[in-house]
């Protein structure tokens, strides 16, 4: 409440002093000024529509970083090339919004495309803006990998969770993991292909399998790889125990595999539609280049509670 408050205050003081130049140039008339004004005035409403945005994030973890992991279904390459275009759109969007994200694990896919990435968002309300995105892409269009030029339809799983903070206790009991190391495969430089710097933990009870293979050290990986163990764990376990009243309500879960949230068609027309909230745009180019904050948006008014 805090945090709202004083940036409620911030924009406050900036439409005081787009206010007040405006009376000063009424009289001296400037054009430069002018154009001042018209520049403080586009900043202003950005920065309005961030904290519309942000009183829709009521979540307990919406403030959190994100960790975002992409997994192709079934189709070979064609839908290993159909994640990394999503892993794309997703560094497009953070680079965008002026976000940090740093890529914990990425294997490539054997002709094409990727079989897996883990990338972390971080900044303000990184969980709470992509947490829309968690659940199964779908694209449809005519297939550069068929020869036959024939139409594929391919799926991708998109998993969000969000960093849990240190203040957050949450033990992990060192005998209920396995840990391996080995050689980098992914892009990098030399020096994650010379060493077994790579880390991957299994936690032995869950079957929850993390990995890291971006930073220089072993160390390194191994301290990133218990961050996002940690967030899978916390997650898995809020889950579980969401399941276990509804259990007792006698209330039916959704499974996440299978449940379609958007469709990317290529061909025979272009167009991206959320089937959640009913939100669409023909300008697919776009959608691919980062542009989702209105399937963001559409989301986030429409869950808020």
């Amino acid at each position: 409440m805090q945090i709202i408050v004083e940036d409620f205050k911030m924009l406050e003081e900036k439409n005081e002093e787009i206010e007040v130049l405006y009376e000063l140039n009424s009289e001296e008339n400037k054009l430069e000024i002018w154009e001042e004004i018209l520049q403080k005035t586009e900043v202003l409403e950005k920065e309005i529509s961030k904290f519309q945005r942000s009183l829709l994030f009521n979540g307990e973890y919406d403030k959190n970083n994100a960790i975002i992991s992409i997994h192709p279904g079934a189709g070979g390459t064609e839908s290993q090339d159909w994640a990394e275009m999503l892993l794309r759109m997703y560094l497009r969007w953070v680079e965008k919004n002026s976000l940090k994200s740093d890529i914990i694990d990425l294997l490539p896919g054997d002709e094409a495309g990727i079989k897996s990435a883990t990338f972390t968002v971080n900044g303000r309300y990184a969980f709470g803006l992509l947490k829309s995105e968690k659940g199964i892409h779908r694209l449809v269009r005519i297939s550069p990998f068929d020869s036959n030029k024939r139409r594929h339809t391919s799926f991708t799983s998109v998993d969000v969770i969000p960093e849990i903070d240190d203040e957050i206790e949450f033990e992990i009991n060192e005998s209920d993991l396995r840990i391996d190391t080995y050689r980098s495969t992914g892009a990098g430089g030399q020096h994650v292909n010379t060493t077994d710097s790579a880390v991957r933990i299994t936690h032995i009870p869950t079957g929850i399998v993390v990995q890291c293979q971006n930073e220089r050290s072993q160390h390194s990986n191994r301290l990133m790889a218990m961050k996002v163990l940690k967030a899978k764990l916390f997650e898995y376990y809020q889950k579980k125990k969401d399941e276990d009243i509804a259990k007792i309500n006698g209330e039916k879960k959704e499974i996440a595999w299978g449940n379609q949230i958007r469709s990317y068609v290529f061909q025979p027309y272009q167009m991206v539609k959320d089937h959640r909230t009913k939100v669409e745009s023909s300008n697919v180019q776009a959608i691919m280049d980062g542009e989702i904050q209105i399937f963001i948006d559409a989301y986030l008014k429409k869950f808020s509670k």
